[in-house]
């Protein structure tokens, strides 16, 4: 098996988010400063509905590259959390973006910001 490059993966993961209508979907690199991932994928979700949405169509994405290492948060969705080694996507509500405030807590890593997808 092929290892797919952590920023290749990334962006997939973007263009999946964006064609389900997530919003403010940010990239944080953390390659230079964490040892656990490379990269986290952040966006927000409008509803409950959404954001599982937005997760099954990411697992449904990357189904069968074995890179999916664990979900977290599916039920109530406020948070969802799908670890894929050496990317992290985070679906958000946006109350809970607010309060965990990921961008701000990681805010030394360099950042990209994807206003229109991934074209």
């Amino acid at each position: 098996m092929t290892k797919t490059a952590p920023k290749v993966i990334a962006k997939k993961i973007i263009k999946v988010i964006w064609d389900k209508k997530a919003e403010d979907i940010v990239l944080l690199n953390l390659k230079k400063i964490s040892g656990v991932t490379d990269y986290f994928v952040i966006c927000t979700a409008g509803s409950d509905i959404q954001a599982r949405t937005i997760a099954d169509a990411v697992m449904t994405s990357l189904k069968g590259r074995e890179i999916i290492l664990h979900t977290e948060g599916y039920e109530g969705a406020r948070w969802i959390l799908i670890d894929c080694f050496s990317v992290v996507l985070h679906i958000f509500r946006p109350e809970a973006r607010a309060f965990y405030a990921l961008e701000k807590f990681w805010g030394d890593a360099p950042r990209e910001d994807y206003p229109d997808g991934i074209k």
